[in-house]
């Protein structure tokens, strides 16, 4: 299959479409939790693009507040799941322990 434009593609890609259900509790927060984690790194790429990097009082300000957005949203989606946010952070320490033991802490993939 190919493309012979923009219009074409639109078309053909149709045809592997459906609907996917979205009414769950999780979706709102996750789509939220996406929306301030771009919102974080914006403000990290315009301190590196329009600053050399520096980080003024006011961007660990902007950043903070962006930060406690994602925290709010990760802890809605924590509670549907019935999940803990210290169950989270344990989790998340194990995880990179053994991957430190393993020397894989960078590289690709989460079965690393």
């Amino acid at each position: 299959m190919s493309t012979g434009s923009f219009g074409d593609y639109q078309r053909q890609s149709r045809s592997t479409w459906n609907l996917v259900r979205t009414d769950h509790p999780i979706v709102y927060p996750t789509l939220g939790l996406t929306n301030e984690a771009g919102e974080v790194a914006g403000k990290v790429k315009k301190i590196f693009r329009d600053k050399d990097g520096t980080i003024s009082d006011a961007d660990r300000d902007a950043l903070r507040s962006e930060l406690g957005d994602v925290l709010w949203y990760l802890t809605q989606i924590c509670t549907d799941l019935g999940i803990t946010l210290q169950e989270v952070a344990d989790e998340n320490l194990r995880k990179l322990a053994a991957r430190a033991s393993r020397g894989t802490l960078g590289g690709e993939g989460d079965g690393r």
